[in-house]
């Protein structure tokens, strides 16, 4: 089983990511884009709006885990801080797709290749059904590369 589908599938067996609806639809071969859902849990219908900590958690560690995957062992990659802001009430399915630019992934190459560390702004729109966005959330990224021994 590919590295991909793998996390894809252990991703959707968390705990934390069954009890509160939350589902990795799709991540791309190249780790580029991730694909990300958040349903209802419980009663039928679209009922109260889901709250800001699901809309966070859905998307949580996924931005790091992309650059990571895309930079290789040679950099450091860590969570380094994360907000939201609820734009309008989540009802219903709400997805997200995540997605990392090649000038992204040179920007964090050029900006650590003294050794320097990089501060990566990952913005994320949640959306509703009809595409409107519910909530922006953003996680700071910090690069570095590894330093040999």
């Amino acid at each position: 089983m590919s590295s991909v589908r793998w996390h894809r599938l252990i991703s959707n067996l968390r705990p934390a990511h069954v009890a509160n609806g939350i589902r990795v639809e799709h991540i791309a071969p190249d780790w580029r884009s991730v694909t990300l859902a958040l349903r209802p849990r419980g009663a039928l219908g679209p009922g109260p709006a889901h709250s800001g900590a699901a809309l966070y958690a859905m998307a949580d560690a996924f931005p790091a885990l992309m650059v990571q995957q895309q930079l290789g062992p040679e950099f450091l990659v860590w969570d380094r801080a994360g907000s939201v802001e609820l734009l309008a009430p989540a009802r219903g399915r709400v997805w997200a797709r995540l997605e990392l630019g090649e000038n992204d992934l040179q920007r964090m190459q050029r900006m650590t290749v003294d050794g320097a560390r990089h501060l990566h702004l990952f913005p994320i729109e949640v959306r509703d059904a009809e595409g409107m966005v519910v909530a922006r959330v953003e996680k700071m990224i910090y690069v570095r590369r590894a330093t040999r021994a």
